[in-house]
């Protein structure tokens, strides 16, 4: 074989790895969304969820986060089921995000659905809930104690408490609260939280336990007083709401002595069976917009509770709240075809 003929076969073998490479090229690359993002809000038009997805837009728009638009469904069916059954049935799929709360458990506990939190791919916990408890500013009432006292005085189903649905947070709070004071209240479901503020101001029922955000307008006006905040702390925030009132100046049912603790999650998750690599790329998607301005400011105005959870983290508090839900569903008898 001449040395030409050699040198060209020694040229093409060195070359192959070069002609293999572009091939392998995309293993390597960072997985970021190809196409247009959908979030499942699987509540009312303009209610919290909602608000949150359109937070999240607006905040990944003006910070560039992503160069894929955003698209906000609205699947409130079946008190939230039709938007839970979307999100399992899209396995696969990287570019459908699923925004949870604490009824990915209660509701199928409740109705027996076919639905399960394991179906999806969890992806962060973006921030917690808190809820208070809410009665008329014209009430001598001044704190839990007074104010239960007063139930238990009333007599088992005299006094009225509103909330959000039937068997979902603000009734499973409820029932956690008749189980640690020894009350009885009758629950009155309505559609939202703003319906339950309205009848609070109203005086068609005695309380409610709306989230900060859905009585805040109320709380300004002096038409209604948070007697406590159902957490293990008093709230971060200690901007003035009212004339002289900031969140953190209302206490904790613990340190009043009505030992009940309730929030309700505010998570992100991804469909079923999606690469890894795309959870990975949303976990950092998530970190970023939860450490803007806009997204305090907005934490703050609902008096959310900052909490950011991801990977291992977050499954295990999604097993525990699961755990605690169902023990308290349990005993309150809220379970499916439970005597």
């Amino acid at each position: 074989m001449n040395s030409s003929r050699r040198s060209f076969l020694r040229a093409a073998a060195l070359a192959l790895p070069a002609v293999l490479l572009p091939a392998a090229l995309p293993a390597q690359q960072k997985w970021e969304p190809q196409k247009p993002i959908e979030i499942i809000v699987n509540a009312g038009a303009g209610g919290a969820t909602d608000q949150l997805a359109r937070t999240i837009q607006a905040v990944a728009v003006k910070h560039n986060l992503t160069k894929q638009n955003f698209i906000i469904t609205i699947k409130s069916g079946a008190g939230g089921a039709e938007g839970m059954m979307e999100a399992k049935g899209a396995k696969g799929e990287a570019h459908k995000l699923f925004i949870g709360n604490t009824g990915l458990y209660a509701l199928p506990l409740a109705s027996n659905i076919p639905f399960n939190w394991r179906d999806l791919t969890p992806v962060a916990c973006i921030a917690l809930d808190e809820f208070c408890l809410w009665v008329h500013a014209d009430q001598p009432w001044k704190t839990p104690r007074e104010f239960l006292e007063a139930v238990k005085s009333a007599g088992p189903d005299k006094m009225k408490m509103g909330g959000t649905a039937s068997k979902r947070e603000d009734q499973i709070l409820t029932a956690l609260i008749d189980a640690k004071a020894g009350t009885k209240f009758t629950y009155i479901p309505y559609k939202s939280g703003a319906e339950a503020a309205t009848q609070l101001v109203g005086k068609h029922i005695d309380a409610n336990v709306n989230n900060p955000s859905e009585n805040v307008a109320q709380w300004k006006a002096g038409q209604v007083r948070a007697l406590c905040i159902f957490d293990s702390q008093r709230s971060e925030y200690k901007g003035k709401v009212t004339a002289d009132q900031a969140w953190s100046d209302i206490p904790t049912a613990k340190e009043l002595g009505l030992d009940v603790e309730y929030l309700m999650l505010r998570g992100m998750f991804l469909p079923g069976g999606v690469p890894k690599e795309a959870t990975d790329w949303y976990v950092d998607f998530f970190r970023k917009v939860t450490a803007t301005p806009e997204w305090k400011s907005y934490m703050e105005a609902n008096a959310l509770k900052s909490t950011f959870l991801s990977g291992r983290e977050f499954t295990e508090f999604l097993e525990q709240d699961e755990k605690k839900h169902k023990e308290i569903m349990t005993a309150a008898k809220f379970l499916f075809n439970q005597n």
